[in-house]
């Protein structure tokens, strides 16, 4: 996994024997894991587990680079997504602790992501997709079912954390940053070797931040470290240890807001304002710690055989959740929660919890590279397993309205927490799969299948009983691409997944797994002497099985189809500019759901959505080094409900940035929404479930380079 590669001459002089000496050359080569310059990657691991170039991939699959990061300076999970078609990952807007994220019209949480290739479990509280993306070499976005490769998962996609490394070079940096809402912080990434040979390398990448988040009372503070150790002997053996801890002191971003007095203005004509908070002061807190621990080895025994193992232990403690929260029930049965009819009265409710999480998840990869004949062959085989074991604490109270939610008085008591879950939770999950990349002339096929086997217990020590769920399912992908000599490679691909659903209907029915079925046509486009990627898909996916809560009714009928169009370019040129374009047309409809909403768009989800981000460096003359960008993203109207009886407006957001480098130093100055614009991200119901996006956000850093 070396991803850099030294040409060596030393500094220049003429010597006695007139032989002349020229200064170290670093030539970077780019392999799956490693870093990028720029925003362009055209390698990856996730859409195959080994190294392949992405055109050679039969599936689309986005990269967002750790330079795209720094660029437009993300600060979570959600904000590194805004660029990337087909994905949304701020529909809950301030959320704190990481949900709101949709691929391909479907909502995905901790079943879609995964950090190395192992995936990061949750519990029913809490869940990692907090985690700093400062750590990460790059995210990758799988798009449609990835179940050949990966397991259970969401028929969306997947979204894959690939951690910074040790890459043999010696490189320091520390920046220090201020900025809107009172955020102070300071990060740091070095590296090195420990030996003259290289055997040895390091890398510490860490962060503090103290501050507060655009919502009144919510803070935002985070201590974050990433340790990393590469053991490499020879070329080829190689092992990594990778670690991380996290801990965040914050309180619930995410507000239950009604539509009246959001989407629409309240009785009194008027809006709430994005930063309104409908908890109470000094009842809001979540403060997870996340946790984790493990290698990835990796040798080869010749030159067809690689074996692979990739082994981490996961965990994730939030032992004090508490929190207020709109919709409460409306103390007349004949009212809906939420706001009254008066306009202004807004029921609330207490919601408490603690979660503990242990997670062992391994891979183990046998690859082997041959030919039959005119057909060149990458096998791989492997086998994965995971272990989770998880409890839950729950409990709920009751608290005063707010009398006025457009001018709140809080203070109000709160009641006594009686519990209503107090679990533990056990699952398992084994999966074998083989996979075979044969390239003839041309032309590239993937084919590959997978078998689980999963199996779930859950004690509910509140009923004194136990339940237990065992399912099992064979999952497939094909694709074919063909690469032609001018940079152009159509392809058609077809992909199962499944997850299976935990618990019984209320009826007492065990659920079925759900499952997904994915049709994809696409051509993906690299031009030849330009250090840019353009994909086109088009894609056809249906979900079945789907579950859903309706009051105290949980039932799993039907299914969901999604069908659209995206289009991703991205570039990085000599001239200074870096570019990245995004379109997403999506066109969703529940088929059936017991309900009557059949032929219904869900909630939440656009037709379309577009962005672009351009930046333009300047790289000699009076002005070298010193460059801007700006960048306009478009969020299509979406309805804010499965009854389909209302839409949120459509919102147009535009971000910015101005950098300097000079001599070991960058200055820069972000904004998100430059323009503070008000908008409702995202609704479920109209009567408590919106959530409003992030305002604008200005942050001015400076970084030390030696």
């Amino acid at each position: 996994m070396l991803g850099v590669g030294i040409i060596g001459i030393s500094s220049a002089q003429a010597q006695e024997s007139d032989t002349i000496l020229l200064d170290p050359i670093t030539l970077r080569v780019e392999n799956a894991w490693g870093s990028v310059d720029g925003f362009v990657a055209t390698r990856s691991a996730t859409g195959s587990k080994s190294d392949t170039p992405l055109i050679e991939n039969p599936q689309s699959i986005s990269i967002v680079t750790a330079d795209q990061m720094k660029a437009q300076r993300v600060e979570s999970l959600g904000n590194a997504l805004r660029y990337t078609a087909g994905v949304a990952g701020e529909l809950w807007g301030n959320d704190t602790r990481g949900y709101g994220l949709q691929i391909r019209g479907f909502g995905v949480s901790d079943e879609a992501f995964y950090k190395d290739g192992l995936r990061l479990k949750g519990t029913d509280f809490a869940t990692f997709l907090s985690l700093d993306p400062y750590g990460a070499e790059r995210l990758e976005i799988l798009h449609g079912p990835a179940s050949v490769l990966y397991g259970q998962n969401s028929p969306g996609g997947i979204i894959n954390y690939v951690s910074k490394r040790p890459t043999g070079e010696t490189f320091r940096e520390i920046e220090v940053s201020a900025g809107s809402f009172n955020r102070y912080q300071t990060q740091f990434d070095m590296g090195g070797v420990f030996d003259k040979d290289g055997v040895l390398s390091y890398r510490v990448t860490g962060l503090f931040r103290n501050g507060e988040t655009g919502v009144d009372f919510v803070n935002d503070d985070r201590i974050f470290i990433a340790p990393s150790l590469k053991w490499q002997p020879d070329a080829d053996t190689s092992l990594t240890l990778l670690a991380t801890y996290q801990r965040d002191k914050t309180g619930w971003g995410i507000q239950f807001l009604p539509a009246d007095g959001t989407v629409f203005p309240g009785l009194n004509g008027k809006r709430l304002p994005n930063s309104r908070f409908v908890g109470e002061p000094g009842f809001d807190e979540f403060s997870p710690t996340l946790a984790m621990a493990g290698y990835e080895f990796e040798h080869r025994m010749n030159d067809t055989w690689l074996v692979r193992q990739n082994l981490r232990y996961s965990y994730l403690s939030n032992d004090k959740q508490l929190g207020v929260f709109g919709g409460g029930a409306n103390p007349n049965p004949d009212l809906s929660p939420g706001l009254d009819p008066d306009g202004h009265t807004y029921h609330r409710y207490v919601d408490a919890g603690s979660s503990t999480l242990g997670n062992f998840s391994v891979d183990n990869q046998a690859q082997a590279e041959f030919d039959t004949g005119p057909l060149a062959h990458t096998l791989l085989m492997g086998f994965d397993y995971q272990y989770t074991d998880y409890k839950d604490w729950g409990g709920s109270g009751t608290v005063a309205p707010l009398d006025d939610i457009f001018n709140p008085v809080y203070g109000a008591p709160v009641s006594d927490i009686i519990s209503y879950k107090d679990t533990s939770t056990r699952q398992w999950q084994a999966g074998l799969y083989a996979q075979d990349q044969i390239k003839y002339d041309n032309w590239a096929l993937t084919f590959g299948g997978r078998q689980d086997w999963t199996k779930s217990t859950i004690l509910d020590k509140l009923s004194h009983s136990e339940t237990e769920q065992s399912d099992s399912a064979f999952t497939g992908r094909v694709g074919l691409v063909y690469l032609s000599d001018t940079g152009l490679a159509p392809y058609v691909s077809y992909s199962t997944s499944f997850y299976p659903t935990l618990g019984t209907g209320s009826g007492g029915e065990t659920f079925k797994p759900g499952t997904g079925e994915q049709y994809e046509v696409g051509i993906k486009y690299q031009p030849k002497g330009w250090n840019s990627f353009v994909t086109v898909a088009a894609f056809d996916l249906t979900r079945e099985n789907v579950s859903r809560t309706i009051g105290n009714e949980r039932f799993q009928t039907g299914e969901i189809r999604s069908r659209g169009i995206e289009v991703e370019g991205v570039a990085s040129l000599d001239s200074g500019w870096d570019i990245k374009l995004a379109y997403a047309y999506t066109d969703m409809e529940i088929r059936d759901d017991g309900e009557g909403t059949g032929g219904n768009m869900p909630s939440g989800v656009p037709r379309h959505r577009m962005s672009l981000w351009g930046d333009y460096t300047f790289k000699s003359g009076v002005l070298e080094g010193f460059g801007a960008g700006v960048g306009a993203r478009y969020i299509g109207s979406s309805f804010g409900d499965d009854d389909n009886s209302f839409k949120v407006p459509s919102a147009t957001l535009v971000d910015a940035a101005i950098h300097y480098d000079w001599k070991n130093m960058k200055f820069q100055l972000n904004a998100s929404n430059l323009f503070d614009k008000q908008y409702v991200a995202s609704c479920f119901n109209r009567t408590s479930g919106c959530f409003y996006g992030e305002g604008r956000k200005i942050t001015g850093s400076v970084k030390y380079r030696w």
